[in-house]
C-alpha cells in the first residue's frame, strides 16, 4: 500500500508539479531568448494582430546571418516552407522539430540538415536575411507549435 501511495505522489509531481520545459538559447547573441516586442512591422507576441488573422507563434530576436542553436535535444523532422510569395524567397525556409515532448517549427532559419538529431546547444543552421524582405523589422526566429498553441510558456 505504501508503494502505491508513493508512486502516486511521484506521478502527480511529474504530471502537475514537475519542472516545465524551457527553451535554451536559440540564437548566438541572444542568450536569454529576448523576444521581438514591437517595430514598424508589428508585434512578435502570440496572438498579435496580422491584418485579418493573428500571429500563431512567438518571435525571438536573432540577427541576420547568426548561428541558430538547438534549444534542447531535438529530432529534425523536415523542412518548412513559410511563404508562397516569391518576393519572400530570401527568408522562405525553416525546420520542423520535436523534443522534450513538444512538436514545433522554427521559421526564417536555413537548416544545416533536415533529418537526424541535434543535441542541446549544437548548431541547427543560420538565421536568414529578414532585412532584405522586411527592412527595419527586428530580425527574429518565429517559433510556432505544430498545433498552433501558444509557445510563450516555454520561454
Amino acid at each position: 500500500m505504501k508503494i502505491v501511495f508513493l508512486l502516486s505522489i511521484v506521478l502527480a509531481e511529474l504530471l502537475w508539479g514537475g519542472e516545465a520545459v524551457k527553451f535554451g538559447q536559440l540564437c548566438i547573441g541572444n542568450a536569454n531568448n529576448r523576444k521581438r516586442i514591437s517595430d514598424t512591422w508589428g508585434q512578435g507576441h502570440y496572438g498579435a494582430p496580422r491584418g485579418s488573422r493573428v500571429h500563431n507563434g512567438l518571435d525571438v530576436a536573432c540577427a541576420d546571418g547568426a548561428v541558430v542553436y538547438a534549444p534542447f535535444d531535438v529530432k529534425l523532422n523536415g523542412k518548412v516552407i513559410v511563404y508562397t510569395d516569391p518576393k519572400k524567397a530570401a527568408i522562405n525556409n525553416g525546420i520542423n522539430l520535436s523534443g522534450e515532448g513538444l512538436c514545433f517549427k522554427l521559421f526564417y532559419v536555413k537548416p544545416d540538415s533536415v533529418s537526424g538529431e541535434v543535441k542541446k546547444g549544437q548548431r541547427l543552421g543560420t538565421m536568414l536575411p529578414m532585412q532584405s524582405v522586411y527592412p527595419g523589422i527586428t530580425s527574429h526566429i518565429h517559433v510556432q507549435m505544430c498545433n498552433k498553441s501558444d509557445p510563450t510558456k516555454y520561454f
